[in-house]
């Protein structure tokens, strides 16, 4: 397995993912928007995209979810709770933050729920339900790492205050993240990449879970 950090994208400066399977094919964690860039570095590293695995439904994590399934016909996958936000607008926010230039999603999702495990070759990707940035926010666990969305930042954690927000959500999200086993590389949606181990001991939001 092979993980690519693209830049960050959208208004939001939100990170997406490419994680490359041995037949290097790919799964995208998030699309937040340019897809010309997305499929650009999915050129670069000679691989091609199956599947968009989204942490949640908020536009600035699925911007460019309607053009990469148009060029590539690939598979996206989101949690049921948020399945909702892909089709509208209100509850992904464009509206709330007033975007410009969106190009709404109308295809097929395949929803999961905690207890499936996604695939793609030899890949295998547990989902964690980690609610309160959104009830349908989740964080994907492959091998030794985990794709956090906007539920753990680097010393910090995902928004509460918006639509949908939870924090007494958030806060058991995170205490399940602090009591899941040995330390895993954190690929959040925002900010810089951490480990669970350095947030166990520094980020405030974990102290005390």
């Amino acid at each position: 397995m092979n993980v690519y950090s693209l830049k960050p994208l959208s208004i939001c400066d939100t990170n997406s993912y490419i994680v490359a399977s041995a037949q290097n094919n790919a799964v995208l964690i998030d699309a937040p928007a340019d897809a010309d860039y997305i499929l650009e570095q999915l050129e670069l590293f000679g691989l091609t995209l199956k599947k968009i695995f989204l942490t949640h439904g908020h536009f600035d994590h699925i911007g460019a979810v309607a053009d990469l399934v148009d060029k590539t016909g690939c598979e996206v996958y989101v949690c049921a709770f948020d399945k909702n936000k892909i089709y509208d607008e209100d509850s992904m926010l464009v509206n709330h933050f007033m975007v410009r230039g969106y190009k709404k999603y109308t295809g097929e999702v395949i929803t999961f729920t905690e207890n499936d495990i996604l695939t793609l070759d030899e890949l295998e990707f547990d989902v964690v339900e980690t609610p309160g940035h959104t009830s349908g926010s989740v964080c994907f666990i492959c091998g030794n790492v985990m794709f956090t969305g906007d539920t753990l930042f680097a010393r910090s954690c995902g928004r509460t205050d918006l639509p949908d927000g939870d924090p007494a959500a958030m806060k058991k999200s995170l205490k399940k993240l602090c009591e899941l086993g040995g330390d895993l590389k954190v690929y959040p949606g925002h900010m810089q990449s951490t480990t669970l181990d350095t947030e166990r001991k520094y980020n405030q939001f974990m102290q005390g879970l």
